[in-house]
């Protein structure tokens, strides 16, 4: 058991490919979406209207190339009960990745104000950890449509490891379904998006990392019950007009205020908080608020459902009358202040451990295997891509060990 097919090339299946190729196994890495560049990534956004709209991106390298560059430990202790020790892990990728807080050279102006005002009000705020290098980061505000100097890591950068080491990379071609004649693992059939031709990839073992919407519906195909408990990680930006204050250049989410398993608050610029004060981008100041909000949506044959609960909106409230007292405190006018529509960042849960998986990630069908969000047993409420990639490089060494 060695020929080895990974399905999709976010954090999870970029990690996978690369640490398996990196042990000699044929790897063969197949995406749905087409290769850009980082600073094209935005043209990839592929919303949906699942009740929230959920925000998600089509391409190689998945979603890393739009996120914060945010670094946390999320759901460490929820998988530690379930029998899966991230710790190592963890410590690897932040090795790896030179996870840390930006130096105060990239700390604008309204993030500090920002902070400052929580600190003034008890709600002391940190600096975020990130995954970027400062020596390449210009703050531009482009962090959510993709980097336009590649100082932020991606997804790419492993894809770009696992190629050197062997893996093969197969990108515009949607996985249709996972053959399991009788019941076994036999490869995956695919639709070239480009020239509309099937084909059949034949491996012993089928890793899915292609998110928590495409995953489930692709477990489906194989005669798995998936999808149910999905979550999205409900965020609204709270903001308010502060002239001049040019925040939307600063680095996205530079601060964390962390209301344990309540919300999180981090600095935020949103262009949908101009209109409603008929004012310019340069004179907004902003706070994301993000709560981890309960795992009452499903993805099924017929689409992807996802509707706030009493208790999400209870804890969006709360979130929401921190983030403007502080915005407040920082100096913007009360009477300007406005929220966005909610949306969703991080779907999850649809394929959970203890559910679906099991604490090697392997589903009922030996040697399918899911490394992505799906595998959550609830909301991070905060970015979850170092957890997917400490799940990701653990499996990655279970699927190693079982080939010795």
């Amino acid at each position: 058991m060695n020929n080895i097919i990974v399905v999709g090339s976010g954090a999870g299946g970029a990690t996978v490919a690369r640490e398996l190729a990196i042990q000699g196994m044929d790897v063969t890495l197949i995406e749905k979406g087409s290769s850009v560049p980082s600073e094209k990534a935005f043209q990839c956004y592929d919303n949906l209207d699942v009740g929230v709209e959920l925000l998600k991106t089509t391409c190689l390298g998945g979603t890393t190339l739009v996120t914060a560059g945010n670094a946390v430990r999320t759901c460490q202790q929820e998988f530690q009960k379930l029998g899966i020790d991230l710790s190592g892990e963890f410590e690897e990728v932040e090795a790896e990745l030179k996870v840390g807080p930006l130096p105060d050279t990239h700390f604008g102006e309204g993030t500090m104000k920002i902070m400052e005002a929580s600190a003034s009000l008890g709600l002391t705020m940190e600096k975020m950890p990130k995954f970027i290098n400062p020596t390449e980061c210009v703050p531009c505000g482009k962090c959510a449509f993709g980097c336009p100097r590649n100082a932020k890591w991606s997804s790419l950068e492993y894809l770009a490891e696992a190629e050197k080491h062997g893996a093969h990379i197969v990108d515009n071609s949607p996985v249709t379904r996972i053959m399991t004649p009788a019941g076994q693992v036999k490869g995956v059939e695919i639709l070239n998006s480009e020239n509309g031709v099937k084909k059949e990839y034949i491996a012993d073992t089928v890793i899915l990392c292609s998110g928590a919407i495409e995953t489930p519906r692709l477990l489906g195909s194989a005669g798995l019950t998936a999808g149910e408990r999905l979550f999205v990680d409900t965020f609204v930006t709270v903001g308010g007009v502060l002239p001049g204050i040019n925040f939307y250049k600063e680095v996205s989410m530079n601060g964390l205020y962390k209301k344990e398993k309540r919300f999180i608050l981090s600095p935020h610029y949103s262009s949908l908080l101009t209109s409603p004060n008929q004012v310019t981008e340069k004179d907004i100041l902003g706070i994301m608020v993000k709560i981890p909000d309960e795992s009452s949506g499903r993805v099924d044959a017929s689409g992807v459902f996802k509707q706030s609960t009493s208790q999400d909106v209870g804890l969006m409230a709360e979130g929401c009358a921190a983030a403007g007292a502080i915005l407040t405190e920082a100096g913007v006018s009360p009477d300007t202040l406005v929220s966005t529509p909610a949306r969703g960042a991080h779907p999850g849960g649809t394929a959970a451990v203890g559910e679906v998986v099991d604490k090697n990630l392997e589903t009922e069908i030996e040697n399918l295997f899911v490394a992505d969000a799906s595998v959550f047993p609830r909301a991070p409420g905060a970015p979850p891509v170092l957890t997917i990639l400490a799940l990701a490089k653990r499996l990655a060494k279970h699927v190693v060990s079982l080939n010795q």
